[in-house]
């Protein structure tokens, strides 16, 4: 076999295997909340999470091409990019995974290729004004439009139904966030999965294989079985940071939250930007905390969690620099 088909099969593997990854790393992202409020077994909302998941990654390729053709110049990228940059969110989702932090795959990945690319052609690689304007301004704003939104939305919710009984908001919003739910996990698979549909289509460029930044149907189809297959698998240890520690969850709280961050992330993803899902869910949750009272929200997990979004694009970039300069020296 060629080495240079080699390196294309190494590197769809490897993004078959990231876009597994994020499926079970951001579990929680989806489904945290129903379960913590006991709407849904886990198994019920893992199933119903990983069908969402697969339906939302087939609906657009906006975020893809942003991943693919916008943050770094696809005639400047190699295999040994594309792989280094993938290896690094793998490492990061992997230890963020076993901490239990929901950092953002989407960062990771991000941080990745723009580190991979710096190491492969120079400093002026990367395409810093699509950079600072479809991910580090949503990287900030996001989140704040998640918290304050969350919060409006919930003020708003206890003023028209607080008057009910404890028993009817208890009924009627657990009913309801199952639908909050579903449009959680159906904007999370709508944004995260096309990720990897861009970096295998910019290494298909990278093999020649197509000389134009177009999504071809299996790349999609791929990705998105991937992401509900991780999905499916599950990611205890995070939901469990999301749906429990941060704030003390009820259906009315988890309604709030997930419609807020389901609204947010599928704007985004129209918007060709490559959200943290984690991020916004996170952000949202926070925000459903604060409408009770400041003391309602363990700041201190929010804060290990927030330092964690800090972090992650420089180190997965460093990471990746260093992968790919490893992988140059060693003739990649």
């Amino acid at each position: 076999m060629p080495s240079a088909l080699l390196s294309l099969l190494v590197v769809i593997l490897l993004a078959v295997v990231f876009d597994f990854i994020n499926g079970f790393h951001d579990t929680a992202n989806a489904i945290a909340t129903v379960v913590a409020t006991r709407v849904l077994s886990p198994l019920q909302a893992i199933l119903m999470a990983a069908t969402l998941n697969f339906l939302g990654a087939i609906t657009g390729t906006a975020v893809a091409k942003t991943i693919g053709a916008g943050l770094v110049d696809p005639a400047l990228v190699t295999q040994t990019t594309v792989t280094a940059a993938l290896l690094a969110a793998i490492i990061w989702n992997l230890l963020t995974w076993y901490l239990g932090i929901p950092s953002s795959s989407s960062h990771a990945l991000i941080g990745g290729i723009v580190g991979a690319a710096i190491a492969e052609a120079g400093p002026s690689a990367p395409h810093y004004d699509a950079l600072l304007s479809k991910v580090v301004l949503p990287l900030v704003l996001s989140p704040i439009v998640g918290f304050f939104a969350a919060l409006l939305l919930m003020i708003l919710i206890v003023r028209l139904v607080g008057h009910n009984t404890p028993t009817w908001i208890q009924t009627v919003f657990g009913q309801m966030q199952v639908l909050s739910s579903a449009l959680m996990a159906y904007s999370h698979g709508g944004n995260d999965a096309q990720k990897t549909m861009g970096v295998i289509t910019l290494a298909l460029i990278a093999y020649g294989a197509q000389q134009s930044f177009e999504v071809p149907l299996w790349v999609i189809l791929l990705s998105a079985t991937a992401m509900a297959l991780g999905t499916a698998s599950g990611g205890w240890r995070i939901m469990r940071t999301m749906g429990t520690r941060l704030v003390d969850l009820r259906p009315i709280h988890g309604f709030a939250a997930e419609t807020t961050a389901g609204i947010v992330i599928e704007l985004g993803s129209k918007l060709g930007y490559p959200l943290s899902t984690t991020q916004v869910i996170s952000a949202s949750i926070l925000g459903v905390g604060a409408s009770r009272r400041l003391r309602a929200v363990r700041w201190n997990i929010a804060g290990n969690i927030m330092m964690a979004w800090i972090v992650t694009i420089p180190v997965c970039a460093g990471l990746a620099w260093g992968l790919a300069t490893v992988g140059a020296l060693a003739g990649l």
